[in-house]
């Protein structure tokens, strides 16, 4: 059993299909298929189950995947800070988040940070969902994850920054541009425009509404929020989003954000492994950014909606 064993098992584990696998780690499929192979003589039990569209690990392949995931993400990550301290502060601070969450919650962030720590370059990855986040963390791929929180996942510690009160994102000639809030009672039977299912903020936003007895129809499906704003704007539909201050003011004339306090604020923040296992530098990154998050407080963000900046029309 070797470490390249574990590894392409793994990648089988986390795609659900060799030939995926193969293509992750830049291999032939029947080369995953001997590693997976090898594994399985070597334990004496099967770990993976074949089906026409793709495999799944068994009982006993879920036990070992879990381990071992475990395990090598912590030898990678220890292997990373090694590395950068022999450069003596060089390096780098690998990301994975949301496509916008850079401009709506980093931008002065990365701008600070860069001058502080030069020689320390900062890596991007997009997920579309929090559990793509939490497997690139969970594989030791990045060091940080910024995510909506929701329940807590195995192996990883979740850290809120800032607390996003929701609001009704219309056009200025909606019916209801012209309110001061709504109640989620408001939202019975209303069209919307959400983002993909498996996004932890559609799910939260659904069990809060369904508490209230409230079903919206999702009709549009978007893969951001800003998305969401433009067709918002553009008088194609609502949506129930975060309140975040750049949709407020000039830059957005025809939109109108309504609060909705009767629905409980959406938690944006960090997900990492272990916090005392961060090197220095994304550690300095996680605090960079959570300070310039302090700085637009959630009572500042509510007055951004319920008074927005003149539109100059």
């Amino acid at each position: 059993m070797t470490l390249d064993d574990l590894r392409v098992f793994t990648a089988v584990c986390r795609t659900g299909s060799l030939s995926a696998a193969a293509r992750e780690l830049s291999c032939t499929q029947s080369a995953v298929s001997q590693h997976v192979k090898r594994l399985e003589r070597e334990v004496g039990l099967s770990l993976i189950e074949r089906h026409t569209r793709g495999v799944v690990p068994t009982a006993f392949g879920r036990m070992l995947d879990a381990a071992v995931t475990e395990g090598l993400g912590c030898i990678d990550h220890a292997l990373r800070r090694l590395e950068e301290t022999a450069r003596a502060g060089a390096g780098s601070v690998r990301i994975t988040t949301g496509a916008t969450t850079v401009r709506h919650f980093m931008a002065a962030a990365v701008v600070d940070f860069r001058r502080r720590f030069p020689r320390v370059s900062l890596e991007f990855q997009t997920e579309t969902s929090s559990r793509g986040c939490f497997d690139a963390l969970a594989a030791g791929s990045v060091d940080l994850a910024w995510i909506t929180l929701g329940p807590a996942a195995r192996a990883v510690q979740q850290r809120p920054v800032v607390e996003l009160p929701w609001s009704l994102a219309v056009s200025a000639a909606d019916p209801l541009a012209a309110r001061t809030e709504v109640a989620p009672a408001d939202l019975q039977d209303t069209r919307l425009i959400g983002l993909p299912e498996n996004s932890t903020a559609r799910r939260q936003l659904g069990a809060w509404l369904a508490e209230s007895g409230i079903r919206p129809v999702f009709d549009t499906s978007v893969t951001d929020w800003d998305t969401a704003i433009l067709l918002a704007e553009l008088g194609l539909g609502r949506a129930v989003v975060p309140t975040l201050p750049a949709w407020s003011g000039p830059g957005h004339p025809d939109l109108r954000l309504i609060p909705l306090p009767g629905l409980p604020a959406l938690t944006a923040g960090w997900a990492v492994r272990r916090w005392d296992a961060l090197s220095p530098p994304a550690r300095a990154f996680a605090e960079t950014v959570e300070h310039h998050c302090g700085t637009a407080t959630v009572p500042e963000q509510r007055r951004a909606v319920a008074h927005p900046e003149p539109s100059g029309r």
